[in-house]
């Protein structure tokens, strides 16, 4: 069974605070790093960059990050990030859904083998709880709690949120 839990237009407003509390909290974006979890994370990331550039006047893009090397859960590959140094940069890490906390976890190992960031900040769409890392995020969307068997998906063209059970 799939239900709607948020429309294209509640998504975007949801956005739009978002970034208004990240700029609020930054002090502007002079120093911002904007990175997505791929691959619906990267998608709302380039959103909320673009979104920061018309309210701040900037040009800050989003990178894209792969997380499966740096999982817990696979066979342990040493890897290199394709991220660039982020020494003395405020990291902002964007994911649609917050569940477990291992791909956040994953996503932090990524940044900080990039070099020693002045803050890593954590934007998720949709914090559905049930941590198994004592992972929290800075900036959230909505909190959601969940059924277990249950199942959180964003689609990544249409940004609308569904439960599926």
């Amino acid at each position: 069974m799939r239900t709607n839990y948020m429309n294209d237009m509640q998504v975007h407003r949801t956005m739009d605070r978002l970034v208004h509390e990240i700029i609020e909290r930054n002090r502007g974006v002079s120093k911002l790093v904007v990175i997505g979890i791929k691959t619906t994370g990267a998608t709302i990331a380039h959103k909320m960059a673009a979104r920061i550039n018309e309210i701040e006047g900037s040009a800050i893009s989003a990178i894209e990050l792969d997380v499966t090397p740096f999982r817990d859960d696979k066979p342990f590959q040493l890897s290199e990030s394709n991220l660039p140094d982020l020494t003395g940069k405020d990291v902002l890490l964007v994911d649609d859904v917050l569940y477990t906390g291992r791909t956040a976890r994953a996503a932090l190992d990524a940044v900080v083998r990039s070099g020693r960031p002045a803050s890593i900040q954590l934007a998720v769409l949709i914090d559905r709880g049930h941590r198994e890392y004592p992972i929290q995020p800075d900036y959230v969307g909505r909190i959601m709690p969940t059924k277990y068997k249950e199942q959180v998906e964003v689609d990544a063209e249409t940004l609308v949120v569904d439960i599926v059970e």
